[in-house]
């Protein structure tokens, strides 16, 4: 099975999570969550992480999503994938977003995981844009 693991500071990782529900249904068991809340001990997180990854196999793939490159829930999660002899089975995003997530619990079924990373990708950078309204009354007198 492939697995979305959605990691963040405080709570969007959660918050994400439910949202993924509402739109690609409740009974995703392959969506896994956790977060790094304000105050939280960085052992006590990565523990968090052993805990969310528990029922994951060597069988198993994981897609990770982190809020941020670099930060502190994605690095400490991937060490944790690491220290359970997963990371070979894993494939790490940084700059989570609901169309990006949305997406690849959509078509991580349907397709190779590496064909999916590349559109996830371009996928991603096309989906950010200004959203403008045109006021069609100055528009007539332009």
């Amino acid at each position: 099975m492939k697995y979305i693991l959605l990691v963040s500071h405080g709570t969007m990782a959660p918050g994400l999570h439910n949202a993924l529900k509402m739109l690609a249904g409740e009974d995703h068991e392959d969506i896994l969550s956790t977060s790094l809340e304000n105050g939280m001990s960085s052992s006590t997180y990565a523990e968090n992480v052993r805990k969310c990854i528990s029922g994951i196999t060597k069988e198993d793939e994981i897609i990770l999503f982190g809020d941020l490159v670099g930060g502190s829930p994605l690095t400490t999660a991937a060490n944790v994938i690491s220290e359970e002899n997963l990371l070979d089975r894993t494939v790490m995003i940084g700059g989570m977003s609901l169309p990006l997530t949305l997406s690849a619990v959509l078509m991580k079924d349907t397709m190779e995981t590496k064909d999916l990373i590349e559109m996830l990708l371009t996928e991603a950078r096309e989906e950010m844009k200004e959203f403008q309204i045109v006021n069609e009354e100055n528009e007539d007198e332009i």
